[in-house]
Order: C-alpha cells, then sequence, then structure tokens
C-alpha cells in the first residue's frame, strides 16, 4: 500500500511538473484529432492583419469633397476671396494639430505637435504638476482581516502523569487598522493610527474569553539631514532617490517647455500659411504671364499663318511662331497643373488652413505684396532675437531645470537623519463599545482608551549613511555636467540666431534689389514688345518681325515671372526676418493666451483668498527666490 501511494505521489508530480515546463505554445493552440473520422479545425497561420473595431467618425468636408481641378480654365471657375490675415485666422481656428505642409502626420503621428499638448503635459500622471503635488496629498489606509488558527503545541500537558497528550490552540483573530498619513514640504510626515485587535482563543488564565485590544497613535518624522527642507522636497520630490527630480518646481518647468514647444508650433503654422498664400499669389501672377505670352505668340502665328496661305515667303517663320506657341502652351499647362502650378499651391494653402483639397470653389489672394523698402535697427533686432525667439526661451527653461537638479542633488549628498517621536494610548476591553461598567474598567475597548489609563511614548533618531556617498556625489557630478551642457547649447543657439538673423537681413536686401532689377528688366521687355508691335504693323513685310517678336514674346513672360517672383521673395525674405527676430506673431498681429478659468474656478479662487491676510512686518519675511519672472526685462 505504501509503494503504491508512492507511485501515485510521484505519478501526479511528473504530472504537474510536465505542464509547468511545457509553456504556451503558440503554435499548438489549434491540434487536430487523430482520429480521421473528427472534423479538423485548425489554422495554418499565427497572426494576421486585423483592423480594429472602431467606429472613427470621419469629417463629411473630408468624404464628401469633389474632384481635384486639373486643366480646368481659372477664369471659368467661382472663386472667393482670401485675405493673409483671414487664411492665418481660419488656420489657427481649425488646427487641433498644428499642421506643417512638410510635416508628416500620416507616417509619424506620435511627432505631430496639438492643441492638447500643454495640458497633457500638465496633467500627466508620472511627471505633471498635479502628480507631484499628489506627493504631498493625505493618505488614507484602512485594512480588515480574519484568520482562524488551529495548531497543535509541541507541550506535554500531562503535567509528568505519563498519559500523551498534546494541546491544540484553538483562535479566531480579527485585525482592523486605520491610518491617515500627511506629508509636508519640509519632509516631515504626520500620521495617525488606529488598531483594534479581536482575539477569541482557548487559553486558559484568560479574564474574558475573547476581548479587543488595540491603540490610538500619532507620529511625528521629521528628516533633518537629507531630504528636509522645502527647498529639496519643491525640486526633487519627498523620497527620491540620487538623480531622480519630481518636484513640484520641475513639473511646473516641464509644462513651461511644453508651452514653448506648442508656441514654436504656430509659428510652424503661421509660417507655412503664409508662405503658402504668397506662393499662390506669385502663381496666379505667373500663370497670367504665360497666358498672356500664349496670347501674343497665338496672334504672331496667325499672322505668319496668314502670309504663308496667300503664297507670301514663311517657310521659317510659320513653323517658328507655331512652335512658340506650343511652348507657351506646356508653360501654361505647368503654371496650372504642375508640382508648383496654381491649382497645387492652391491645395497646399487649403490643408494648412484645415479646408477640404476642392470644393468647387479656388482661392483667390486679395491682398497685395509689400512694394515699400524696409530697414531695420540691426543691434536691437540681434537683441530681440536673443531674448524674444521661443528656441531661447525653451532652452533657458531647460538650464533653469539643470540648476535646480543641481541644487537638489547636493542637498541629497548628505546622511539621512530623521527624528522620530510617537505617542500611544492603549486600551482593553471585552466589548468594542460599551456603556461603562464601575465594577470592570476593561468592559469596553474605546470607553478603556478614551480614559486614557495606559498611554506609551517614544523619542529618538533614526541614523542611516551610505560610506562614501558614492551614488550622490556621481548624481551631483551628473548635474554639473547636464548644467554645463544645457549651458553649451545656449550659446551656440544664441551664435547660430545671429547667423540666421544675418542672412535673413541679407536676404531682404538682396531680394529688394533684385526686385528693382526685375521690374526695370520687365518694364525694358514691355517696351521692346511694344516696339516690335510697332514697327509690325508699320512695316509692309511683317514676317521680318516674326522672330524678333516671338523671342520678345518669351522674355517678356520670363521677366514678368521673374519680377513677380522676386516680388513674393522679399515679402517672404521680410517674413524670415520677424520668425528669426522672434516677432512673426506680433507681425502677423497673433497672440497666445490661456482660456479664461470658469465661474466655479474664479468663485473658488475668491473664497481662498479671504483666508489671506497682508504681512505684519513684510520686511522681517525671507521670501525664497522666484524661479520665473512673470515680467522679463
Amino acid at each position: 500500500m505504501k509503494v503504491r501511494e508512492r507511485l501515485k505521489k510521484w505519478i501526479i508530480a511528473g504530472c504537474v511538473g510536465s505542464t509547468v515546463l511545457a509553456g504556451c505554445n503558440t503554435t499548438n493552440r489549434f491540434r487536430a484529432w487523430k482520429d480521421s473520422s473528427h472534423t479538423s479545425y485548425f489554422q495554418n497561420f499565427i497572426t494576421q492583419v486585423e483592423y480594429p473595431d472602431l467606429n472613427a467618425p470621419i469629417d463629411s468636408g473630408v468624404s464628401q469633397s469633389l474632384l481635384p481641378f486639373a486643366i480646368e480654365n481659372p477664369s471659368e471657375l467661382p472663386t472667393f476671396d482670401l485675405s493673409l490675415r483671414d487664411a492665418i485666422q481660419a488656420a489657427l481656428q481649425s488646427s487641433d494639430v498644428l499642421r506643417s505642409i512638410g510635416g508628416s502626420v500620416v507616417a509619424a503621428p506620435q511627432a505631430s505637435s496639438t492643441s492638447y499638448d500643454n495640458a497633457l503635459s500638465d496633467l500627466n500622471p508620472l511627471g505633471g504638476v498635479e502628480a507631484a503635488l499628489a506627493a504631498f496629498d493625505a493618505q488614507v489606509t484602512s485594512r480588515l482581516s480574519w484568520q482562524k488558527n488551529d495548531r497543535p503545541i509541541n507541550f506535554d500537558a500531562s503535567g509528568g502523569a505519563g498519559n500523551f497528550f498534546v494541546p491544540i490552540n484553538v483562535q479566531t483573530q480579527g485585525v482592523f487598522t486605520n491610518q491617515i498619513q500627511k506629508r509636508t514640504a519640509t519632509g516631515a510626515q504626520y500620521a495617525v493610527r488606529l488598531n483594534t485587535i479581536y482575539d477569541r482563543n482557548n487559553g486558559r488564565n484568560r479574564q474574558f474569553n475573547s476581548d479587543f485590544s488595540g491603540f490610538v497613535e500619532a507620529e511625528y518624522r521629521q528628516p533633518l539631514l537629507q531630504g528636509s527642507g522645502t527647498t529639496f522636497n519643491r525640486i526633487a520630490g519627498p523620497n527620491s532617490l540620487p538623480g531622480q527630480y519630481n518636484g513640484v518646481l520641475i513639473a511646473r518647468i516641464n509644462t513651461d517647455i511644453s508651452i514653448a514647444d506648442f508656441e514654436a508650433a504656430v509659428i510652424r503654422l503661421i509660417n507655412d500659411v503664409e508662405g503658402a498664400y504668397w506662393e499662390l499669389y506669385f502663381a496666379y501672377r505667373a500663370l497670367d504671364a504665360q497666358a498672356s505670352g500664349r496670347q501674343s505668340s497665338l496672334e504672331t502665328w496667325q499672322v505668319a499663318k496668314a502670309f504663308k496661305d496667300v503664297g507670301k515667303p514663311a517657310q521659317t517663320e510659320e513653323p517658328q511662331a507655331l512652335a512658340t506657341f506650343y511652348q507657351f502652351e506646356a508653360l501654361v499647362n505647368d503654371a496650372l497643373s504642375g508640382q508648383n502650378g496654381l491649382y497645387a499651391v492652391e491645395q497646399r494653402l487649403r490643408y494648412v488652413m484645415g479646408m477640404p483639397p476642392s470644393d468647387g470653389r479656388l482661392i483667390k489672394p486679395i491682398d497685395e505684396p509689400i512694394l515699400a523698402e524696409v530697414s531695420f535697427d540691426w543691434q536691437s533686432s540681434v537683441c530681440d532675437a536673443l531674448t524674444q525667439r521661443v528656441e531661447v526661451r525653451r532652452q533657458e527653461w531647460t538650464v533653469k531645470r539643470r540648476e535646480l537638479e543641481l541644487i537638489a542633488s547636493r542637498l541629497n549628498r548628505r546622511p539621512r537623519l530623521d527624528a522620530l517621536t510617537q505617542y500611544r494610548w492603549r486600551g482593553l476591553g471585552d466589548h468594542l463599545i460599551e456603556e461603562r461598567d464601575r465594577d470592570n474598567q476593561f468592559n469596553s475597548l474605546v470607553q478603556n482608551i478614551l480614559e486614557g489609563n495606559f498611554q506609551e511614548w517614544q523619542a529618538g533618531f533614526e541614523w542611516q549613511y551610505n560610506i562614501g556617498l558614492r551614488q550622490a556625489s556621481a548624481a551631483v557630478r551628473h548635474a554639473q555636467l547636464n548644467l554645463a551642457r544645457e549651458m553649451s547649447v545656449l550659446k551656440e543657439q544664441q551664435l547660430r540666431i545671429s547667423h540666421d538673423l544675418s542672412n535673413a537681413s541679407r536676404q531682404i536686401v538682396n531680394t529688394y534689389t533684385q526686385l528693382q532689377k526685375n521690374y526695370n528688366r520687365k518694364e525694358a521687355d514691355v517696351e521692346r514688345a511694344r516696339v516690335l508691335v510697332t514697327a509690325k504693323e508699320q512695316a509692309r513685310d511683317t514676317l521680318q518681325y516674326t522672330t524678333f517678336l516671338n523671342q520678345a514674346q518669351l522674355q517678356l513672360a520670363s521677366s514678368q515671372s521673374a519680377y513677380y517672383r522676386s516680388l513674393v521673395d522679399y515679402n517672404l525674405a521680410l517674413r524670415d526676418f520677424h520668425r528669426e527676430k522672434g516677432s512673426l506673431l506680433a507681425y502677423n498681429q497673433v497672440s497666445l493666451a490661456e482660456e479664461a478659468l470658469n465661474g466655479s474656478a474664479i468663485e473658488a479662487a475668491f473664497d481662498r483668498g479671504r483666508y489671506f491676510t497682508p504681512r505684519d512686518n513684510p520686511e522681517k519675511v525671507v521670501v525664497r527666490d522666484v524661479v520665473a519672472d512673470p515680467q522679463p526685462q
């Protein structure tokens, strides 16, 4: 029988062990029966392309957009006038995702900036401001447990009488604990605990068959070295390890960096809107120039063909005029439907404005570019660029964060020394809550505790020291190197910004000079074409002017396009200068502001503000240095 029982145990152990060692095998999820008479349900693949069960709404304006324009005549299409200011306003109002013409929102959606990023950063449950403040919230802990004990005791209870007897301890026990704990900005911890124990057992010499015991305890722990002080706890947070900085100030700086990133994305959006607007203006003018040249070349070819039809010698003039006409045809088609043609540029403007690709209308810019010469004071522009650029402000926040981290790491390079005090009121009772019995002070646990006859206290210090403070010292050096790195990056940014601003200033002068030269070139080509047309009309044999007129028409179309190209480039150079100077938002009359608080938040702030009173002796109050200046000079 014993052999059989042991064999059975070994078989069970072997089955359990084989099951554990086998684990999970994805390739054997479906097994066919060995009996071929049964139907086998299996799959010959492990994974496949599937689509999520998501009922995401589709914008009706996008899904119902019309067929885009290709070679339609723009003069026959309905248009709507659009100013640059209205284009920027429409783009800002429809940009939950801050668009970029060169962006990759489809291929890399996580890299796109949105209007939700600031709130996401501030409400990040791991590193946001609310998460950092939550470390100082009061924590309530409760625990209720019951257990049944039935234990034999290795004790001879026969008293040496020779009768073997092993006593058994039978116990029913319940434990109920409550605690509320609060941490302060100085690193101190306050805690109040209530511990209640119910015990019923078969032990001898007990006054009550069952009893309630417990205590009410107050505890205060104050760090004196490591972890102490409001400066450290505001930067690193309570109980942070060396190199970990999750305090309120760090979380707020992360939010400010997120705001700077959002502003940079808005600047990129406005930059793209203005660029697309002026490019569309140029596309219209370039198309007009090519269309005018095509019309002139058509008239020239018709004259040459008429001479050929009446028998006059026009063997070379007529094909040349026809070739010039078809050359203009190709140029018009490219200016209309090419990669940088009218319809393509108009669609780019539609995208940055958040409009569907096509709605049956054609956008028509109504603002005229700036023709006047604009000059800037160089020294003030450099000063503005080095102080107002959002990239500089973002890097300055990063430097400030590194400075705070260095302060916290130095404060953390100290031993741990805590002062600890506890005070406890104990009690015992036959009942948990009962009326007081004059003959039995232990009739009620609650009453016994409230009488305060059994009080205990404890006070002392706790000391912890890592010999050498190697990790804390490494954290200090790491913070120093981080600060040095960010300062070097800030200096390099300032150097780069000065160079970029210099290039932008040079481009303003260059494009304005090109604008003047191309204007003179255009006027000269206009005069040349006019003279050739007049000479052709006065001459008896107009064929001798056909070749010169074809060349003049091509040159005039080219010079007109070059003039408008330089005009648009000049306005884009002004835009680039304001962008490099950090004043593009003001240049386009755009300002960023937080949404106003709702009524309940304002009312709550007003109620809280009523409890604050002015300081009686403000000159004796030590105020810590602020992290940010709301009005920088």
